[in-house]
């Protein structure tokens, strides 16, 4: 293994640790709201601040991007940025409801090159390394081998904050729902794309997201065979929103449906 793949383990590993912890006492959270619908605990900071000690204590010139924005403005030149979601489905882990990971990426010049997705409830640790292949728990992983998307099961998110989506969404879901097997919902997208990359679904789709949600899932699936993109199939994931993953064939199938709502979610977005 990598050995700043190693550490970033490390890190998750660590901040699965404060997580599980705290899920054994739910109801003494203190919670605060970021803004309608967006929930950030105690959890989500500490799970955060051991992730970053872990990183900068092996890397100490290196620079992050984390979703609370613990060591923001750090290291600011620097080729290197981890990009981080101490507890992606913060909403699923006050409820108990137990779908929630740890998602660490690296990215070096901008480029994402170390990337894990880490299940503290059932212990799945999905890793990889730019050009070094996927794996979930030190096994292989690949993208389904399903070739059309009437057979498929879609992962999705809601884009929930500000239901600013919400129409077009539900137009999306629709062309998604009528042409699939099944769309499902869990509600951490990082997961999410390390089901894709695990070949548990065939494809993803959501808008709205962001770099720390993207990042080390995206990795997983580029070196588990599969495609990423927008909504057209194009490069911009990371930073623009708009996430379509998938096994390559159904990759275009997905494009094809959803590429036309792209001049309608940025119609609402400049709104």
């Amino acid at each position: 293994m990598h050995p700043m793949l190693t550490t970033a383990v490390k890190a998750a590993r660590r901040a699965g640790n404060v997580i599980n912890r705290g899920s054994r006492d739910l109801d003494a959270l203190t919670v605060s709201t970021k803004g309608p619908k967006d929930f950030v605990s105690e959890i989500d900071r500490a799970a955060e601040a051991a992730i970053v000690e872990t990183l900068l204590g092996a890397y100490p010139q290196h620079a992050i991007m984390a979703e609370e924005g613990t060591a923001r403005g750090e290291n600011s030149a620097s080729e290197y940025v981890w990009i981080i979601d101490p507890l992606d489905g913060t909403t699923n882990f006050l409820h108990g409801f137990p779908q929630y990971c740890v998602s660490i990426a690296l990215a070096h010049r901008g480029t994402v090159t170390q990337g894990v997705v880490y299940d503290p409830i059932r212990n799945d640790l999905f890793t990889a390394t730019r050009g070094r292949g996927a794996f979930l728990n030190d096994r292989r992983i690949r993208v389904s081998r399903r070739q059309h998307l009437r057979d498929c099961l879609i992962g999705t998110g809601f884009p929930f904050r500000d239901g600013s989506f919400l129409e077009t969404y539900l137009a999306m879901m629709r062309e998604m729902i009528t042409h699939t097997a099944g769309i499902r919902r869990p509600g951490a997208a990082a997961l999410d794309l390390a089901y894709v990359a695990a070949g548990w679904y065939d494809g993803f789709f959501e808008v709205g997201l962001n770099p720390w949600d993207v990042a080390a899932g995206s990795l997983l699936i580029l070196e588990a065979g599969g495609l990423i993109g927008d909504l057209a199939g194009e490069g911009d994931y990371l930073y623009g929103g708009q996430v379509l993953a998938a096994t390559p064939k159904v990759f275009a199938q997905m494009v094809t449906l959803l590429s036309p709502f792209r001049s309608a979610l940025r119609r609402e977005t400049a709104s």
